[in-house]
């Protein structure tokens, strides 16, 4: 079937975006063709606003619209703890459950050989420099329980033990293949009470 070069253009960048193939891409498409004009402009306007007024917190790497994010501003919180997640959305899965009270760091993926993810590509660098002042006391290695996750895990923990600094895995009341931020209150809160030394 052939598409109005717009419409294939609409379509083709839609197939993007994570989870979406190329029918989902052409639904997406021909919906934002029925809604009003206003109500596609606005959607446009908040990407293009995100891509403006988003950045990276200078300390954490969290999506923040400041230097340092909401969390890394809170003077409440215990920073001598720091709850390593892959990805942003993460940190979501982790407040839900409202007993952590400690900093975070996004390491913005994990280790992948396969996809040529290595080191260099994450935050890894930024979580060393956090640790040279000798204030943080905990790492919590809160990565999915994937060969993925289990990969990052195992290498931060190689790399941060010999500084001295303690560091624990979530206990696997997650299941293995899950992902944080689809992990009910209750498992979370269970696999963060549990935690193990690495």
């Amino acid at each position: 079937m052939l598409f109005a070069r717009p419409l294939a253009e609409l379509i083709a960048e839609l197939e993007k975006l994570p989870g979406v193939g190329p029918k989902s891409a052409q639904r997406l498409a021909y919906h934002l063709l029925r809604v009003p004009e206003h109500e596609a402009n606005r959607l446009a306007d908040a990407i293009k606003n995100a891509k403006l007024k988003l950045r990276f917190c200078a300390l954490c790497q969290n999506i923040s619209e400041q230097e340092h994010c909401e969390i890394c501003r809170d003077g409440r919180r215990d920073r001598s703890v720091l709850c390593i997640v892959a990805e942003p959305r993460d940190i979501a899965a982790v407040e839900r459950i409202h007993e952590y009270k400690g900093g975070y760091h996004v390491l913005h993926g994990l280790l992948s050989p396969m996809d040529g993810v290595g080191p260099e590509q994450l935050r890894v660098k930024e979580l060393l420099h956090r640790l040279a002042d000798g204030e943080v006391h905990e790492l919590i290695l809160a990565t999915n329980p994937t060969i993925e996750g289990d990969a990052t895990a195992l290498y931060l923990a190689k790399l941060i033990k010999p500084i001295g600094v303690k560091v624990t895995r979530l206990a696997h009341g997650m299941p293995v293949g899950g992902e944080l931020d689809y992990a009910d209150s209750a498992t979370l809160l269970s696999a963060l009470e549990y935690r193990r030394e690495m």
